[in-house]
């Protein structure tokens, strides 16, 4: 009997982990160890399910790693103008 291909999105999680958001990124790689042990054991349903919330929480973490990215800039030109500001006050 042929197993389905389901995609354990273990490469998405560990890119994840590695550049984005650590703590999500290994939530990531927890579901997407879990996916071939479940095919193995024939368990597809549960597999799939697995691997989506892999995908799901790799894109999570990718998405903290962008907003934490907009937040830092946002930061540092707010703190740009401000001393700016207070060097013309001098």
């Amino acid at each position: 009997m042929n197993s389905p291909a389901i995609s354990n999105n273990l490469i998405w999680a560990i890119l994840a982990t590695l550049f984005c958001c650590l703590p999500l990124g290994i939530v990531s790689i927890i579901y997407a160890a879990k996916v071939d042990g479940l095919v193995a054991a024939g368990n597809y349903a549960a597999a799939q399910e697995a691997a989506d919330k892999a995908k799901s929480w790799a894109m999570w973490a990718a998405g903290a790693f962008v907003i934490l990215m907009v937040l830092y800039v946002i930061f540092f030109v707010m703190v740009g103008m401000s001393a700016g500001g207070l060097s013309g006050l001098q």
